[in-house]
Order: C-alpha cells, then structure tokens, then sequence
C-alpha cells in the first residue's frame, strides 16, 4: 500500500510537471504566433469613401485586363506573359517611374522581374518590397491568382509615387512563381532574393500580395489546417497577415498599422513555415536570405473554390472589399516606410 502512494504520488508529480511545461509551451505559441495587436473589425462595413470608390474602379480595370483580355499567361503561354509585363510595365512609367526589368533566362526564353523603386531619405539603406507575382497557373486566366495581386501592387505604386519615404521602397512584380517554377531557383522572386542578398540588400520588410480577391460573410466558407481552425473564424470575410516565426514582429507591425486605419476584418499569424500554406508565396523567397516578410491573402485554396482552376475569372472577385484592404494596405506601407510628413 505504501508503495503503491508512493507511486501515485510520484505520477501526479510527472503529470503536474507535464502540464505545467505543456501550458508554458501552449502559452507561448499563443503569444507568439497567435495573439495580434488591437481587434478585427467585426461590424458591418462603412460606405467606400472616395479613395476606396477610385481603387474599385482602377483595380477592376487592371484585373479585367490580367485575366479576362490576357487569359492564361504564363511559360506555356509566353506571348501573353510578355503581353502582362508590357502592361505592368507601361502602366508604372505612366505614373512617373523609371521602370527597371530584372530579366533572366529558362530554356530558350528570357522572363522578367519588374521593378520601381522610390529612394528613401534619412534611412534609404533599409528597404522595404512590396510584391506579387503576374503570372497566372496553367490553364487558368488567374484572375484572383494572382491578378489580384499584381493589380494591387501596381495602383499601391501608384497612390505612393509622390511620396517621400525615410525608408527605400519598391514595388516588385514578380514572374514564374506558379509551377513548374514553385520553390526552385528560377522562381521569379527566388532570382530577386538572391540578387538582393549578393548585392546586400538591407531589405527589412518584404509584403507578398497573394489572392486578395475572394470574401463571404457565410459561415463555412473559411477552412484551416488543424488545429487552426480551432482559433479562427469560419467566415471567410477577412484579410490574412501571415509569416513565419522569424517574421513575427512584422506581422504584428502590419496588422496592427491596419487595424489602426480600416474598417476591416483581418486576422493574422507567425507560424512555422512548414504548415501548408504559410509559405505558399513570394514571401518564402525572401525567407530562404534571411529576410523578413509576410503574406497578405484571403488564404487562397483554404477559402476560394476556383482555385487554380478555369473558373478564376474575374466575376468571382469582390472588388468593393479589395478596394478597402489595399487602401489599408497604402497605410501600412506608410508606416513601414516612416513616410514623411507633407
């Protein structure tokens, strides 16, 4: 009998042991990866204001033009990739850029990276990049992957190109991140990475702007990887913020600059990179040389049914809501960029 006390006690000792570094390690995770500054928006939305009427307008333009007038465009269909590079580009030296091309060569073609920067002042060393990739996956006309995107990189450039920043700040349009390109050296921002890092870039911030376009209010319409779904909302009604731990402190940085200027859902997360999903962007280039950077998506496969399909047309993109998150999104560039006061 002794020893049988002897050994419960010595159980409920492991057990009270095991719970108390279980609860340390789940406490952490939640302030780690979880817990974001200030509160998602939960009312109902406002009415656009003029600003937010004006992206409506420009981005559906750009997107119509992305997807639906291009199509599919990417390595199979080169004439019509080049075709979108052309747009992009031509549409940047409107707004008054110098308008560099980072080309490189695959199999017998040259791709493009398509760059604008605006130099910082006090702090022009520290950049921050701003991207999104044009191309479209085979056999779709991409419209939200990743027209959204790259439309959203393009009038962000815009709104900002009288700016003055204290940090250096560029736009980026990024070629082949679809497959067969996905997570390999030819990938468009993988080239961009690599070259920052070899002519050493100090780029603080990286923002990747990856299938911005798909909201629903209905319950159900937002799925996660377990046990995500344990902590998030089922509404796909939201913007995500996500990164990987290491770039936990810009997550909370750009979440919280959005929620400070929109009214607008979001939610955001630093989780390890090895989740499906979190580094399903340009913004996994930028962490393979150490730099930070984020995701900025309403979750792509995890929310929008026409996924890398035929169907990603842009019928399906809400773009009043789009308008809203890039508006927020021109705030928190400001911020990163500690954009100076007029």
């Amino acid at each position: 009998m002794f020893k049988m006390k002897l050994l419960s006690r010595a159980a409920l000792t492991r057990l009270g042991i095991f719970s108390i570094i279980l609860g340390v390690i789940l406490g952490w995770g939640w302030f780690t990866m979880i817990r974001m500054p200030f509160s998602s928006y939960r009312r109902q939305l406002p009415p656009l204001n003029q600003q937010q009427i004006s992206l409506d307008k420009a981005l559906r333009q750009d997107v119509e033009i992305l997807s639906t007038k291009l199509g599919e465009h990417n390595f199979s269909n080169y004439k019509n990739l080049v075709a979108a590079a052309n747009y992009l580009e031509s549409s940047l030296a409107s707004a008054g850029y110098k308008v560099k091309r980072q080309t490189y060569k695959f199999g017998k073609y040259n791709y493009d990276n398509i760059e604008v920067e605006i130099l910082g002042s006090n702090r022009k060393d520290e950049i921050v990049v701003i991207g999104g990739h044009y191309d479209s996956v085979i056999d779709s006309p991409g419209a939200n992957d990743n027209a959204t995107g790259a439309a959203a990189v393009l009038e962000l450039a815009r709104a900002l190109a009288l700016k003055k920043p204290a940090r250096t700040l560029r736009f980026v349009e990024f070629v082949n991140e679809e497959p067969p390109f996905f997570q390999t050296a030819d990938m468009g921002s993988v080239v961009y990475a690599k070259r920052s890092h070899k002519a050493g870039d100090k780029i603080v911030a990286m923002l990747s702007l990856e299938t911005m376009g798909y909201y629903s209010d209905e319950p159900g319409t937002q799925k996660y990887p377990f046990p995500l779904n344990l902590v998030y909302p089922s509404s796909g009604n939201f913007i995500g913020f996500i990164g990987n731990i290491k770039s936990g402190d810009l997550v909370r940085d750009a979440i919280a600059s959005f929620r400070r200027h929109v009214q607008f859902p979001s939610e955001g997360a630093a989780l390890p990179a090895q989740i499906p999903g979190v580094g399903w962007s340009d913004q996994w280039s930028f962490w393979q040389e150490g730099y930070p950077g984020i995701m900025v998506t309403d979750t792509a496969p995890y929310r929008y049914p026409y996924y890398h399909t035929a169907q990603d047309t842009a019928d399906k993109i809400n773009f009043d809501r789009l308008a809203r998150v890039v508006a927020g999104l021109e705030k928190v560039i400001s911020d990163l960029a500690m954009f100076e006061i007029d």
